[in-house]
């Protein structure tokens, strides 16, 4: 990470969902960051989740008796162009990455949806109230729809190319579990830093990946690529590179015959409890340096500082190997 956070901090990563038990839309919120990172990883994620992640669509339909898209049937309300474009819009979730037919055969009158579609237990069908076509009385139709699982945009055109036999229509596929990123930076503030970025990433599936899911996996494959510019056993100019250990060490390794040298280290990067932290903000105490010469008895004085408190004090400076002042030496 930038050198920067071992001054503010480690940013912290918060998953919220726009609706209760909806996993398919998430608001993610990741700050602080260092000034321009905002844009930098929300650009990279956003081109990721809409480009690169993996979902499945109907490639193909074969209907008796038609040779073309721009056929009708005889008691069938739609054209085949409006039933292709209907079968582009049903959302599924596909187990396996082979291809599978999936067959459909109903009389009229009846109003065909998604659910009536005969699928295996390799497929979930998401939207299974989604219309397809009406049949009119004495209407009747029987087809073999190919679902497909894959990445991106596939254009039917190109699966022609290569497939091409009659009577069977190829359809362009989206392929794409995401329906909606959308992100903003804004500006976050750790003490005296003012100038810092708060990324918050939109994201919205289709519902066969969740949203934290899809968040994930765009994540690994991002790290992947970066990973062929740098190698971990290779570290140049290392002491630019954070290193959350090197703040509480700079604390005790210090002489103490050398002269004193102010500094401030922003309490907010120990992520106290808000209770906590306003307690000791309130009190005047708006860094680590101040925090460490500090006894337990003067913290209990605090307002609204209580036993709670002081063991989230206690403990939180022990992971950075520091310590209150010792109250034997209060005077």
């Amino acid at each position: 990470m930038h050198i920067i956070q071992e001054e503010i901090g480690p940013p912290i990563f918060s998953a919220v969902p726009v609706s209760k038990g909806d996993d398919s839309h998430v608001i993610f919120t990741i700050a602080p960051l260092p000034p321009g990172y905002g844009v930098t990883l929300g650009n990279a994620m956003r081109r990721a989740l809409l480009s690169s992640l993996p979902g499945a669509a109907i490639t193909s339909v074969r209907i008796s008796g038609v040779q073309h898209e721009y056929s009708t049937l005889k008691g069938v309300r739609e054209s085949v162009m409006d039933i292709n474009l209907n079968l582009k819009q049903i959302k599924f979730r596909k187990f396996s990455k082979d291809p599978e037919v999936v067959k459909l055969s109903a009389k009229g009158p009846k109003t065909i949806k998604a659910k009536d579609l005969e699928v295996s237990s390799d497929i979930e069908i998401l939207d299974p109230d989604a219309e397809i076509l009406t049949l009119e009385k004495g209407g009747q139709i029987d087809m073999d729809i190919t679902v497909e699982k894959g990445v991106g945009y596939s254009p039917a055109a190109d699966r022609n190319k290569k497939q091409n036999e009659p009577g069977l229509i190829h359809i362009d596929a989206i392929f794409s579990p995401v329906e909606r990123v959308r992100f903003e930076v804004e500006s976050s503030r750790v003490g005296q830093r003012t100038n810092l970025d708060k990324l918050i990433l939109d994201v919205k599936t289709s519902g066969s990946l969740t949203a934290e899911e899809a968040v994930q996996f765009a994540s690994q494959l991002l790290k992947s690529y970066y990973e062929y510019f740098g190698s971990a056993e290779k570290i140049v100019e290392q002491e630019f590179i954070a290193d959350f250990s090197r703040a509480g060490a700079q604390g005790i390794s210090e002489d103490d015959s050398a002269p004193v040298k102010e500094s401030y280290t922003p309490i907010e990067i120990l992520n106290f409890s808000p209770r906590t932290l306003n307690a000791l903000i309130n009190a005047g105490v708006g860094s680590i340096e101040q925090l460490t010469k500090c006894t337990e008895a003067s913290l209990a004085n605090f307002r609204g500082f209580g036993a709670k408190a002081l063991d989230e004090v206690n403990s939180t400076l022990a992971e950075r190997g520091l310590a209150l002042s010792d109250d034997s030496m209060d005077v």
